[in-house]
Formats: structure tokens, C-alpha cells, sequence
């Protein structure tokens, strides 16, 4: 009988016998990831080169709005106001930053991966959708601080004043975050229907410009009923028509927000929780059935 010719070889193998950190610390690394990637960090420079021009381009608004108002002592636009004008920008940004947290891992078909590991199908969605809501937050947010701090080191009326200031901070900072939590459970929604970045984009972009029609044909018609819920039309005009609801002068001064609205605020309201909680119910159910294949 031949003997035995096979050899077991000790390469040094061992088993794991650290901490296994579990579920919250992996949610905590792929939001952190996730934040990083919405402002291309850690990754090629030319994926940073779109998040950067547009925190550049808010930052140096801002920083002209406080040098006017340092020289002058005219106040150009509240914190509130500022996050109005600068949604635009919010719109393009969601629409490159969306497709790149969701649509790339579609394409490349790692979600397995990441479902392999005790991460439930939610965590996954809902950590991207954190990640995007906080970089939209920081994208209207910074710029407020840059415009308070310009506000408060020049003010004449010493702590009273910084105290002031700081109230009208606060509900901007507020308005930003409700900006950031609207554009976010959207955009994310349509970018995880597809794994092609230029096609998710192109759906983000059109969704949020070409609602706005609607708004203006609504606004003109006979009924005024009608006329003050025509910013149900539009995401983008209905987070404007709660921040007048909620807001008031710091955002549309001299009550002409009640003029557009109406006594409908707590209507738009209620809709906006209601589209958010219907994004985010979506998104997870998309997950569920793309984890499932």
C-alpha cells in the first residue's frame, strides 16, 4: 500500500479573536463613507472638482453678503433667504452626488457584499440617504455660520447683538436641514431605480425643474383656492411654501408669504412630511427587492 504523499502546510491562518464591533458601527462606517464620497474625499481629483465649485461658489456668496454687510450695515438677505436663493445650486449637486452613493453599486453589483455582513437591507438605504441629507445641510449650512460669524465679530450692540443674531441663525440652519432632508429622500429615490449615473442624474434634474411649470399654471388659474395650493406642484416650491408657513418674515418679509399660501400652511406642511415619509418607505422597499434578486 502506497504511503500517503500529501503535505499540511501551517501558513499561519488563525481565526479572528478581536472585537466584532456589529450593525452600528458598520451603518456609522458606510454613512461616513458616504458623506466622504459626496464631497469626493478619498477618491480621484476629479471627482472632487464638482462639490468643491459648487461649496466654493456658496462660500464666496456668502462671504460677499457679509463684507456688504459689514461696510454698509444693511442687511442683503437673512440665513433663510439664503438657503431659498441658493437651492438651485442644491438641485445640480443632488443630482451628481446621488448617482454617485447609490447608482455605481448597482452597476457593480457589490450590494451581496455589503448584505453579507450583519447590515440589514434599511441600514444600507438609509445610511446613504444620511450621508446625502448631511452634505446638503453642510452645503447651505456653512456659509450661514460664515455670515453669522461676519455678524457677530462686527455687531455694535455687543452680546445682545451675537444673541440676536444667533435667533435668526438657528431657524436657517432649520430651513437648510429641511432643503437637505426633501432633495434627499427624492433624489436618492430616483438614483436607486437605475445603475446608470448619467440616466439617475438626468431624472433628478427633470423631476425638480420641470414640476416648477406646473406651479405657474396653477398660480394663474381663476380659483384662488387653487392658486394658494399651486405650490404642491413643485418640491421645490412646496419646502418654499412651508418655509413661509414656518418662517414668516425671516423668510418673506411684510406678510407676503400669507398672500401665496393662504391659511394652507399646515397643509404644506403635513404634505412634506408626507413626501419624505413616502421617499424614504420607497427607498427601503426598493432595497428589499434588490437585495432579494
Amino acid at each position: 500500500m502506497p504511503e500517503p504523499t500529501g503535505v499540511i502546510h501551517d501558513i499561519g491562518y488563525q481565526r479572528y479573536t478581536g472585537p466584532r464591533l456589529g450593525r452600528r458601527h458598520v451603518f456609522g462606517a458606510l454613512y461616513l463613507h458616504g458623506l466622504r464620497t459626496a464631497f469626493g474625499l478619498g477618491r480621484s481629483a476629479k471627482a472632487k472638482i464638482f462639490p468643491w465649485l459648487v461649496m466654493g461658489i456658496v462660500l464666496v456668496v456668502a462671504a460677499g453678503l457679509t463684507a456688504v454687510r459689514t461696510q454698509l450695515g444693511e442687511v442683503v438677505m437673512t440665513y433663510a433667504q439664503f438657503a431659498d436663493t441658493m437651492s438651485w445650486l442644491v438641485i445640480f449637486f443632488v443630482a451628481v452626488v446621488a448617482p454617485e452613493l447609490v447608482s455605481r453599486d448597482l452597476l457593480s453589483g457589490v450590494l451581496p457584499l455589503y448584505f453579507s455582513r450583519p447590515l440589514p437591507r434599511g441600514d444600507y438605504a438609509l445610511a446613504k440617504l444620511g450621508a446625502l441629507a448631511t452634505a446638503l445641510w453642510l452645503l447651505l449650512g456653512a456659509p450661514q455660520l460664515l455670515m453669522f460669524l461676519g455678524a457677530a465679530f462686527t455687531t455694535d450692540d455687543g452680546m445682545r447683538g451675537v444673541w440676536n443674531e444667533l435667533g435668526d441663525l438657528l431657524p436657517g440652519l432649520l430651513y437648510a436641514a429641511l432643503w437637505a432632508v426633501v432633495f434627499a429622500s427624492i433624489g436618492l429615490l430616483i438614483a436607486s431605480l437605475t445603475g446608470k449615473r448619467a440616466f439617475a442624474a438626468g431624472g433628478i434634474v427633470a423631476v425638480f425643474l420641470m414640476t416648477a411649470p406646473i406651479v405657474g399654471i396653477l398660480s394663474i388659474m381663476p380659483s384662488r383656492t387653487v392658486n394658494e395650493l399651486a405650490m404642491l406642484g413643485s418640491p421645490t416650491a412646496l419646502v418654499h411654501a412651508v418655509g413661509q408657513y414656518t418662517l414668516g418674515d425671516l423668510l418673506v418679509p411684510g406678510g407676503q408669504g400669507e398672500d401665496q399660501i393662504g391659511g394652507f400652511g399646515p397643509v404644506y406642511l403635513a404634505v412634506a412630511v408626507l413626501l419624505v415619509a413616502g421617499c424614504v418607505a420607497l427607498l427601503l422597499m426598493r432595497y428589499r427587492k434588490v437585495a432579494a434578486r
